[in-house]
C-alpha cells in the first residue's frame, strides 16, 4: 500500500489526473457499442463567455450524472460546444475596432466577418479551457460550434424547409429595436427596469368645437406618430365623442376618437393616444380598427421625415423640444411623477424602441401545438415538475418568432431578392438567377438569423443532421437536459419544437431545471453590486472538488443557491477528512497481510455495522442520482463518510487495528479497505480528483477509478452487513453521545475515566449494551458501568435521558470528586443570568410589531430560532443548578 502525503494538494493532483484521463480517452463515446447509450448535450456557452458561477454549477451537475452513468456501464456521449453569440460577439469586435480607430462600416461586411473569425481563433473560446479546470468530462473531440459548416448546413436546411412549408414568412411588423445595436431583438432579450419617470397630461383640441380632451402619456415625443385617440366604450364621460375627430397637437393633422375596451378608465384621464408604430398595445389596437401606422424614428432612434420640424432630433431631444412647444401653445396641462417599466437591450443597456420593420418570422403555432402535447403527455418531464406549468403557460400564449437580426455575424438568411420581379428565392445553395423570372439581378438578404435559431437545432444538428449519422442513430434523443430556468423560453421550448418537427421525436426525455447562484444574502451576483465570485479563484484557493461538492450539496431542485465561502471552507474540510481517514487507515495497516476474502467469516460488530450502513447509502444515493436529487445524494455521502465511517467506524475499529490479534487485524483491515474502495467510487462523480488519487493508493486498484463499476446491491461484499449490528451500534452511539455531552456540560476532562450508571426497564437496549460493553468502555472512556432497572439516587449527579425508538435509557454520572460544586454553581448562575438577559431581549424583539412587520422574514425566523434555543438552554441550566444544589 502506497503512503499518502500528509496533506492533500489539489493543484498538482488535478492537473496530473485530468491530463491522464484525456490521454487515455476516458471521455470518449462510441458510435457503435454493445453498451446501452446515454447522451447529454451541453448548453453551449457563448464564444465570448468567461466562466462564472452559473457555468460552474451547470457543468458540475452534468458531469456528476455523466460520470455516474459511465460507471454504471453506459456508452456515454456528453457533447460539448460553443455558441457564436451574434450580438455579443459582434459588439466585442466592434469595440476592438473602435480602439484601433475604425469601425465595421469602413471594413465592409466580408472583412469584418473575417476579423471576427480571427478574434474567435485567438481569443474566443477561452471558456473551454476554463471548463476543464472544473474537471468536467465531455467528449471534447466531438465539440461543435454553431457556425461551423455542418451546423450551418443544418440551419439552411431548416430555414428552407420551414419556408417551403409556409412556416417562415417576411412581414412589416412592430418589433423591439435596439438603436445602439441597430437590430431587432426578441421579447426575451429585453430586460425591463423600473424607472422614475413622468406622466404628461396634454390637451388634444376637438376638431368641431372649442373643447378639448386631456390625454395622459409617458412618451410625449411619440405624439407625432399618433393616428387616433381611444376611450373605453362604456366610459360615460366620452361616449358622445366616439367617432368625432381631434386635432393632433403641433401638427396640421386630425385623428379619430375611437372606442376600445383595452383602455383603462382609471388611468389618467381615461383617454389615451394611439401610436401604432411605436407601442405594441397600440399596434394591436390599430390592427383591430384598421388605423394607419406612422413611423417617426429611424434605425438610430432619430426623428425622421415624418417628424416635421423635429426631424434630426434624438428621442430625448425631441421630448424636451415637444414639451417646450406644448407649454408655449398652452397644450400641456401638467406633469406628474410616475414610475414606469422601461425596456432595455439585454446586451448594451440601450432603451428599446418599438419600431415598424421588415423582418422574417416563424409562424409558431403549428410548431408549438405538438410541443405542448408532448409535455402534457409526459413524454418530456420537467424536474422539478413545477416548471411544467411555466413552460405550458408560455407555449399556450406564444407569438410568432422574429428570427431576423440586422447584424453581420451569424447565419446569413438563405433568401435572395430579385430586383426585377421583387420575388424572393429561398434555397440551400446560392442561386445564379431568380427562381421566378430567371433574372440575374438577385441579391442575398443582408440579415442574419437570431442566435437562438441555430441553438434550437443543437441536440440533432451537433450529431450530423441532416445526414442520418451513426451518432444520431445511437444517441438521439438525448436523455437529459440540465439548464437554468431563465432559458426555458429562449432555448428549451424551441429545441422541443424543432426536434419534434424535424426529427419526429423529442430532443430529450428529462429537463432538469436548476436555479441561479446568488450571494449569501440571496442577491443576484452582478458587477455593479460587487458581489461576483470567480469560480476559478475559488478553485485556486480551495480546490476543484471542494467547489463541486459545495455546489452539488446546495442545489435544491429549481431553487436558487445562496453561496458563501464559509460553506466552501466546510466542504474543503470534508475533502481533507476523507484524505486523513485514508491516510490513517493506510498507516494503521502498514505491513498487515489483509484477508483474501471475508465472505462466510464471522465479522465483529463494527465491521457488520459499517457494511450495512454502506449498503443503505448505496441504495439511497443511487435512487437520488437516478431522480436528479443531487443534494440528497451529496448529503447522504457526507453523512456516511464523516459520521458513520470516520467518527464511529474508525473509532470502533481502533482497538482491533492497534491490537495484537493478527487475524482480527487482517479481517478488519480487509473490511476497511473494501469500504474505502467503494466509498471513493460512490463519491467519484461529485469529487473526481481526490477520489482518483486515493483509489490509486489502495491495495486493489485498476488504471483509473473512472472505468470502475459504480457500487450496487449485487456486490457480494454487502451480504456481510447486518441490520441488527447497525441497530446495536445506534444504541451505543446514542449512549456514548449522551456521556460525551455530560462531560462537556460539566467540564469533565475527556481523558478521565469515569464510572456511570445506566438505568432502564427495557431489556433489549440493556442487553445490547452489556453484550458490547468493551466498545462502550473504550468509546466513552469509562472505568465501570452499572446496569440498573430503577433510577435510584440522582443528587449531585448529571442525568441524561436517551430515546432509542420506543425505549428510554437514563445515563447517570455521579459528579462527586469530578466537579467543584461551589465553583460550578457560580459558573451556572453566571451563565443563567446571561442567558436570561439574552432571552428577554429576544422576546422583546419578537413582541415588537414593528420588528416583525419590517424585518426580512429570514431575520425574524432566525430570532425565533434563537429564542427557542435560549429557552431550552435556560431550562437545562436551571435543572443543572437544582442538581448541583441538592
Amino acid at each position: 500500500m502506497a503512503e499518502l502525503p500528509k496533506g492533500y494538494e489539489p493543484t498538482t493532483v488535478e492537473n496530473r489526473w485530468y491530463q491522464h484521463w484525456l490521454d487515455q480517452g476516458y471521455f470518449t463515446s462510441e458510435e457503435k457499442s454493445s453498451k446501452p447509450a446515454y447522451s447529454v448535450v451541453i448548453p453551449p456557452p457563448n464564444v465570448t463567455g468567461v466562466l462564472h458561477m452559473g457555468h460552474a454549477l451547470n457543468n458540475t451537475l452534468q458531469d456528476v450524472i455523466v460520470r455516474y452513468k459511465r460507471m454504471q456501464g453506459f456508452n456515454v456521449l456528453w457533447l460539448p460546444g460553443m455558441d457564436h453569440a451574434g450580438i455579443a460577439t459582434q459588439m466585442v469586435v466592434e469595440r476592438l475596432l473602435a480602439k484601433e480607430g475604425t469601425k465595421r462600416e469602413v471594413l465592409g461586411r466580408e472583412k469584418f466577418v473575417e476579423k471576427i473569425w480571427e478574434w474567435k481563433e485567438k481569443s474566443g473560446g477561452m471558456i473551454v479551457n476554463q471548463q476543464r479546470r472544473l474537471g468536467i468530462s465531455p467528449d471534447w473531440a466531438r465539440s461543435r460550434f454553431t457556425l461551423d459548416e455542418g451546423l450551418s448546413q443544418a440551419v439552411r436546411r431548416v430555414f428552407v424547409d420551414l419556408y417551403n412549408e409556409g412556416l417562415i414568412y417576411q412581414g412589416n411588423r412592430l418589433v423591439n429595436w435596439c438603436p445602439r445595436c441597430q437590430t431587432a431583438v426578441s421579447d426575451l432579450e429585453v430586460k425591463h427596469v423600473e424607472t422614475k419617470g413622468s406622466l404628461w397630461h396634454i390637451r388634444y383640441p376637438l376638431a368641431d368645437r372649442g373643447d378639448d380632451l386631456v390625454v395622459a402619456t409617458t412618451r410625449p415625443e411619440t405624439l407625432l406618430g399618433d393616428t387616433a385617440i381611444a376611450v373605453h366604450p362604456e366610459d360615460d364621460r366620452y361616449k358622445k365623442l366616439i367617432g368625432k375627430m381631434a386635432k393632433l397637437p403641433l401638427t396640421n393633422r386630425e385623428i379619430p376618437i375611437i372606442a376600445d375596451s383595452y383602455v383603462a378608465k382609471e388611468f389618467g384621464s381615461g383617454v389615451v393616444k394611439i401610436t401604432p408604430a411605436h407601442d405594441f398595445n397600440d399596434y394591436e389596437m390599430a390592427q383591430r380598427h384598421h388605423l394607419p401606422m406612422i413611423s417617426i424614428f429611424d434605425a438610430k432612434g432619430v426623428v425622421n421625415e415624418n417628424g416635421g420640424i423635429y426631424r434630426g432630433l434624438k428621442v430625448q431631444e425631441a421630448r424636451k423640444k415637444i414639451i417646450e412647444d406644448l407649454t408655449v401653445q398652452n397644450l400641456l396641462v401638467k406633469e406628474e411623477p410616475h414610475n414606469l417599466s422601461v425596456g432595455k437591450c439585454d446586451r448594451c443597456e440601450s432603451v428599446i424602441e418599438p419600431r415598424l420593420s421588415d423582418q422574417w418570422f416563424v409562424k409558431i403555432k403549428p410548431l408549438a401545438d405538438p410541443a405542448i402535447k408532448i409535455v402534457e403527455g409526459k413524454k418530456i418531464v420537467f424536474v422539478p415538475e413545477t416548471w411544467t406549468k411555466t413552460y405550458l403557460d408560455w407555449m399556450y400564449n406564444i407569438k410568432d418568432w422574429c428570427i431576423s437580426r440586422q447584424l453581420w455575424w451569424g447565419h446569413q438568411i438563405p433568401a435572395w431578392h430579385c430586383e426585377d420581379c421583387k420575388q424572393v428565392t429561398v434555397v440551400l445553395e446560392a442561386p445564379k438567377k431568380c427562381q421566378h423570372c430567371a433574372s440575374l439581378k438577385i441579391k442575398q438578404d443582408t440579415d442574419v438569423l437570431d442566435t437562438w435559431f441555430s441553438s434550437a437545432l443543437w441536440p440533432f444538428s451537433t450529431m450530423g443532421w441532416p445526414n442520418q449519422t451513426e451518432l444520431l442513430k445511437t444517441f438521439y434523443p438525448t436523455d437529459v437536459l440540465v439548464t437554468s430556468f431563465d432559458i426555458i423560453f429562449f432555448w428549451v421550448a424551441r429545441m422541443i419544437m424543432m426536434g419534434c418537427h424535424f426529427m419526429k421525436d423529442i430532443p430529450f426525455e428529462t429537463v432538469y431545471i436548476h436555479g441561479l447562484v446568488r450571494d449569501d444574502r440571496g442577491q443576484k451576483m452582478s458587477k455593479t453590486r460587487g458581489n461576483v465570485v470567480d469560480p476559478l479563484g475559488l478553485v485556486d484557493d480551495y480546490g476543484t472538488d471542494a467547489l463541486r461538492f459545495t455546489l452539488v450539496s446546495l442545489v435544491g431542485a429549481g431553487r436558487d443557491i445562496r453561496f458563501s465561502e464559509d460553506r466552501l471552507d466546510g466542504y474543503r474540510n470534508f475533502i481533507n477528512k476523507i484524505w486523513n481517514a485514508t491516510r490513517f487507515a493506510l498507516n494503521a495497516l502498514e505491513g498487515v497481510k489483509l484477508a483474501d476474502q471475508i465472505e462466510g467469516r464471522p465479522l465483529n460488530l463494527p465491521d457488520q455495522y459499517i457494511i450495512q450502513e454502506l449498503k443503505s447509502t448505496i441504495t439511497f444515493v443511487t435512487k437520488a442520482l437516478d431522480e436528479y436529487r443531487y443534494t440528497d445524494a451529496a448529503n447522504a455521502l457526507y453523512k456516511f463518510t464523516w459520521n458513520e465511517f470516520c467518527d464511529w467506524y474508525l473509532e470502533l475499529s481502533k482497538p482491533v487495528l492497534y491490537g495484537q490479534d493478527a487475524n482480527a487485524k487482517s479481517q478488519t483491515g480487509a473490511v476497511l479497505m473494501n469500504i474505502l474502495e467503494r466509498l471513493v467510487k460512490l463519491l467519484h462523480p461529485i469529487i473526481p480528483f481526490v477520489t482518483e488519487e486515493i483509489y490509486q493508493r489502495l491495495p486493489k486498484h485498476s488504471e483509473s477509478i473512472m472505468i470502475e463499476k459504480y457500487p450496487d446491491l449485487k456486490d457480494p461484499f454487502l451480504k456481510n452487513g447486518s441490520e441488527k449490528a447497525a441497530n446495536d451500534v445506534e444504541v451505543l452511539k446514542e449512549v456514548v453521545t449522551a456521556i460525551r455531552n455530560i462531560r462537556g456540560e460539566n467540564r469533565i476532562s475527556p481523558a478521565e475515566k469515569i464510572e456511570i450508571r445506566i438505568v432502564s426497564d427495557d431489556l433489549a437496549p440493556m442487553k445490547t449494551l452489556e453484550e458490547n460493553i468493551e466498545y462502550l468502555l473504550a468509546l466513552a472512556r469509562l472505568s465501570r458501568v452499572h446496569f440498573e432497572k430503577k433510577m435510584g439516587e440522582t443528587r449531585k449527579c448529571a442525568v441524561s435521558l436517551v430515546a432509542i425508538g420506543k425505549s428510554r435509557i437514563s445515563v447517570i454520572i455521579p459528579l462527586e470528586g469530578l466537579v467543584d460544586f461551589n465553583e460550578e454553581i457560580k459558573r451556572i448562575e453566571k451563565e443563567l443570568e446571561r442567558t436570561t438577559k439574552d432571552l428577554d431581549l429576544a422576546e422583546k424583539k419578537l413582541s415588537s410589531e414593528t420588528f416583525v412587520r419590517n424585518a426580512p422574514q429570514e431575520i425574524v425566523n432566525q430570532e425565533k430560532e434563537r429564542k427557542s434555543q435560549l429557552t431550552d438552554k435556560k431550562a437545562q441550566l436551571l435543572l443543572s443548578l437544582e442538581r448541583m444544589s441538592q
